[in-house]
C-alpha cells in the first residue's frame, strides 16, 4: 500500500502543477479532476474509505456538474464548436491521460496483489466514526461552518440580483439611451 501512497501523491502534485501552470480553463479543469481522484487514492490508501469516496463524490462530481452547468450558461455556438475542436488535439489530453494511466496501474496493482485490506498505519476510518467526531465535540464547530455557508450562499445569491455596474459616459449604452430619450 504504501507504493500506491507513494505514486497517488506523486500524481496528486503533478496534476495539481498542471492546474496551476495551464492557461486555459477546460485544461486545467482536466487535471483537477486527476488531481481530486489521486487524492480520494490516497485517502484509501490510508485506511480511510469514507473520505476517499466523499472525495470522488462531492469534490470530483460537483465539480464536473458544475462545469457542465458553466458551459450551458456560456451557450458559445459555433465559436465554440471550433474551440472544442482544437480541446480535443492529442497534445491537450495527453498529459491528463498519462497520469490517469498512472493511478489505473497503481490501483489494479494494489487490488491484484491482494494488499487491499491492508492500509499505511492507523485504524480504517467509518462514516460512524466520522459522525461521531463531527456531532460530539466538534458539534459547535460544525454548526458554525453550517452558517457560514449560508451566510455566503445568500450574499451570492444578492450580489448576484444587483443591477450591473454603471456603464462609462462615453459607451454605446449611453448614446443608445440618449437617442431613444
Amino acid at each position: 500500500m504504501e507504493i500506491a501512497f507513494y505514486l497517488s501523491g506523486l500524481v496528486a502534485v503533478l496534476a495539481t502543477l498542471g492546474v496551476i501552470t495551464n492557461p486555459n480553463p477546460v485544461h486545467a479543469l482536466l487535471y483537477l479532476i486527476v488531481s481530486l481522484i489521486s487524492v480520494a487514492l490516497v485517502f484509501f490508501a490510508l485506511g480511510a474509505p469514507f473520505a476517499g469516496a466523499l472525495e470522488v463524490i462531492v469534490y470530483a462530481g460537483a465539480i464536473m456538474v458544475l462545469f457542465v452547468f458553466v458551459v450551458m450558461m456560456l451557450n458559445l455556438g459555433r465559436e465554440g464548436v471550433a474551440q472544442e475542436r482544437l480541446w480535443l488535439r492529442p497534445r491537450v489530453w495527453l498529459g491528463p491521460a498519462v497520469l490517469s494511466a498512472v493511478l489505473l496501474v497503481t490501483l489494479i496493482a494494489t487490488l491484484w496483489s491482494g494488499d487491499n485490506g491492508r492500509m499505511i498505519a492507523g485504524e480504517t476510518l467509518t462514516a460512524k466514526a466520522v459522525g461521531t467526531l463531527l456531532f460530539g465535540p466538534w458539534l459547535l464547530v460544525v454548526e458554525l461552518a453550517a452558517m457560514l455557508l449560508l451566510a455566503a450562499l445568500v450574499t451570492a445569491s444578492h450580489v448576484g440580483r444587483l443591477p450591473g455596474p454603471a456603464t462609462p459616459s462615453g459607451s454605446r449604452d449611453t448614446e443608445t439611451r440618449k437617442e431613444i430619450s
